[in-house]
C-alpha cells in the first residue's frame, strides 16, 4: 500500500514538472510570411492569447529592426526612442509582464506601411500579478532560430510522453 503512495506521488511530480513549463507557447509573428511589410498584424494577433511567459519569435531580413516602444511611439511610428531593439535577423521578446507591448520596425517608412505589432499580454494563471499591467517595462531579447510555425510548445510532446512513460514503469517497479 505504501509503495503505491511513493508511486502516485512519483508520477504527479514527474507530471507537474511536465505539464507546467509546456505551458509556455512560442508566437512566431506573421507565421510563414515573418516580420516583413504587407502583413497585417493587427489581424494576425486578433485571434491569439498571449501570456506572461510567452515568446514572439520574429523571423525577418537584416534590412528590418524590431523595435519595442511605448504606445505613443506605435501610433505615432516614432523611431529612435526604443525601450530594445534588434536587427540580427531572428529575434526572441520574452514576454514577462502584463499589460500591451508595442513592436515596430525602425526602418524609415516600414510602420507607416503596417510593419508594427501590438499584443496584449496577459497574466498567466501560474504568475503572480500585481493587477498593473505595465506598458513601458521592456520584454527581454534574445537572438534565436526557430523552425517555422504559428505556435509550438516549449517542451517537446515526445519528451513528455517518455517522461510520463518512465515515471509509470518506475512505478511498476516500486510496486
Amino acid at each position: 500500500m505504501a509503495s503505491l503512495s511513493v508511486g502516485m506521488a512519483c508520477l504527479g511530480l514527474v507530471l507537474c514538472m511536465v505539464v507546467v513549463p509546456s505551458l509556455a507557447t512560442v508566437y512566431n509573428v506573421g507565421d510563414a510570411s515573418g516580420w516583413a511589410t504587407g502583413v497585417d498584424y493587427s489581424s494576425w494577433a486578433s485571434d491569439k492569447t498571449f501570456e506572461v511567459g510567452d515568446s514572439l519569435v520574429f523571423n525577418y531580413p537584416t534590412s528590418h529592426t524590431v523595435e519595442e516602444v511605448s504606445s505613443s511611439d506605435y501610433s505615432a511610428c516614432t523611431v529612435g526612442k526604443a525601450i530594445s531593439t534588434d536587427s540580427t535577423g531572428a529575434t526572441t521578446i520574452n514576454l514577462k509582464t502584463a499589460g500591451t507591448h508595442y513592436f515596430i520596425c525602425g526602418v524609415a517608412g516600414h510602420c507607416e506601411n503596417g510593419m508594427k505589432l501590438a499584443v496584449k499580454v496577459e497574466s498567466s494563471s501560474s504568475s503572480s500579478s500585481t493587477g498593473k499591467p505595465s506598458t513601458t517595462s521592456p520584454s527581454t531579447t534574445t537572438t534565436t532560430k526557430i523552425p517555422d510555425s504559428s505556435s509550438s510548445w516549449s517542451l517537446s510532446p515526445v519528451l513528455a510522453f517518455v517522461t510520463t512513460w518512465v515515471a509509470l514503469c518506475v512505478m511498476m517497479v516500486v510496486s
